[in-house]
């Protein structure tokens, strides 16, 4: 608790311009004021399900996840296809 400017900070700063460099096109942060649920969720887009796969299984995706989990509890990521509509969880 309490550490939510350093976490906007390493978002910012890291997590999302490495996101990109890595090929997942940031989308979308909904953060949750009230409720049940996720504080937070991120959502990006890749080209592909292989290319979601390779990003997922590489040195630097496993690199920027070590340092998010500095930030994060509960942590999990889920790769989708995209069906043209909203997207639901």
């Amino acid at each position: 608790m309490g550490r939510e400017q350093d976490f906007s900070e390493f978002v910012v700063r890291e997590f999302a311009p490495r996101l990109m460099q890595l090929g997942v096109q940031p989308s979308e942060v909904l953060y949750t004021m009230y409720g049940e649920g996720p504080q937070m969720l991120a959502m990006g887009v890749v080209e592909s399900a292989e290319k979601a796969h390779e990003i997922l299984q590489s040195s630097g995706w496993k690199k920027l996840h070590t340092s998010l989990m500095n930030y994060v509890t509960n942590y999990r990521h889920k790769v989708v296809p995209d069906n043209g509509r909203d997207f639901q969880m």
